[in-house]
């Protein structure tokens, strides 16, 4: 499969920073728990000395989604969903190993990482801005189509994966119980992104290696002269 960005999310982003880890092999029963403390450790000290809205990765969203027509304190990336919670709660919940593993290394980098069931993707992925017919899965079992324009992820069967550019994913593609290759997405569009982008996925990439023996995560970086990544 293919994941890249529509020519056109590039043109209105030029900051737009990217990277993917594939990884095959993955399972629910590693041991995270000492690697999601620490990283969840760094975020809770981020966040004893600034506020999630002064945080530059979230700020650039926030800027993002007014552009875009949405309310940023109404539609929020994962990663500062994620701060918030973590503030006001002191902890992250708990989903899957993977999942959860990454949902800390994300709070602590404040920028957002999205976890997808490749085997639950038809063909290739791209974010693009949505035609309006694609079909969207709620985890409360109901359909819904994003409106025409929307920054969606979408495989080539119509389904859009996440929405609003929110990394808000739909029930389709989610990390369950069986998964076994998945495909780890993070993107940023503050300055220094790219190389947060790259740090942040360089220590997903290690934490799995370390958590799956065995495993082979395949990092990619994409910029706009490199859009695809291939898997």
């Amino acid at each position: 499969m293919r994941f890249q960005h529509a020519a056109g999310i590039r043109a209105d982003h030029p900051m737009l920073a990217a990277g993917v880890v594939a990884v095959e092999g993955i399972d629910d029963g590693a041991d995270v728990d000492d690697a999601v403390a620490a990283h969840v450790a760094r975020a809770t000290t981020i966040l004893a000395t600034t506020a999630v809205s002064e945080l530059p990765q979230i700020q650039a969203w926030r800027r993002t989604f007014a552009a875009m027509g949405l309310k940023p304190t109404q539609y929020r990336c994962a990663a500062e969903s994620l701060l918030r919670r973590l503030s006001k709660e002191g902890t992250l919940p708990r989903i899957h190993p993977l999942v959860d593993l990454c949902n800390a290394v994300s709070a602590a980098a404040a920028i957002p990482v999205a976890v997808l069931d490749r085997d639950r993707i038809k063909g290739d992925l791209e974010v693009r801005h949505a035609h309006g017919d694609e079909a969207y899965a709620t985890f409360a079992g109901d359909v819904e189509h994003p409106a025409p324009g929307e920054v969606i992820f979408a495989d080539e069967a119509g389904h859009a994966h996440a929405r609003r550019w929110t990394y808000k994913q739909s029930s389709t593609s989610t990390v369950r119980p069986e998964t076994r290759d998945v495909l780890i997405v993070s993107e940023a569009l503050h300055p220094g992104a790219d190389a947060d982008v790259e740090a942040l996925l360089t220590t997903i990439a290690a934490e799995v290696a370390r958590a799956w023996p065995g495993t082979t995560p395949a990092l990619t970086l994409l910029t706009a002269d490199r859009p695809v990544a291939e898997m």
